[in-house]
This record gives C-alpha cells, structure tokens and sequence, in this order.
C-alpha cells in the first residue's frame, strides 16, 4: 500500500493561512510534526484527542495500513510502539498525554484551550 497521511488540526491550519499566531505560523502540511498511530491503540486515540481540542496540526501515519510509515517510525525512534511523535526530528516515543504536555511545551508550543 502507498504512504496515505491524514492531515490533522485544521483550525490551527487555518490561523497560519490567515496570519494567526500559534506556533505553527508559517508551516506547510509538508513541515507538520508526523505523529505515527495505529487503530485500535488507547494511547493514540487520547492523544489525537488532546493535539485536535488544542488546535495543533499534525501529520498522522498509520504503521499497520502503511509499511513505509511503520519502518520511518522505527528507524527514527529505534523502537516499534506507538504513538510516536516526531516534532521535526525531536522524537517522543510510546507516550501519553501526560509526557506529551511536557515534550510540547518543550518545543515551545502554547496549548489552546480545549
């Protein structure tokens, strides 16, 4: 199967198209932080939760429909759990909600209020 990436975080898309101010002014769908998922995973979905209801855009890769994915994921993690975020080549691996607000504020990601 080809590489299939679900765009998601639209409203934050928005806001850099129309001149917002998040922290991902100036990003392509290309450029957005890849977060590397498979169906049926708890984790994943709670944290596709939290990045949608704080507006943060993101790529989304599905490592069992997708070979391609599930390889870049592990080379670029070392490692084959999911959710895996790769924030522009910082990688935050087998995580929940709970290490990602850390890791995102790390990067200098103000959340929004859900």
């Amino acid at each position: 199967m080809g590489e299939v990436q679900i765009v998601r975080g639209i409203r934050a898309l928005r806001r850099c198209e129309i001149g917002g101010f998040s922290s991902l002014d100036h990003m392509t769908t290309a450029t957005l932080p890849i977060l590397y998922v498979k169906p049926g995973c708890p984790w994943c979905t709670e944290v596709v939760e939290f990045l949608t209801s704080h507006g943060i855009a993101y790529r989304e890769r599905n490592v069992i429909t997708d070979i391609t994915a599930r390889a870049d994921m592990v080379k670029k993690s070392g490692q084959p759990k999911v959710p895996t975020l790769d924030w522009h080549g910082k990688i935050l691996a087998d995580f929940g909600v709970a290490e990602l607000v850390p890791f995102l504020h790390a990067q200098g990601v103000e959340l929004e209020e859900s």
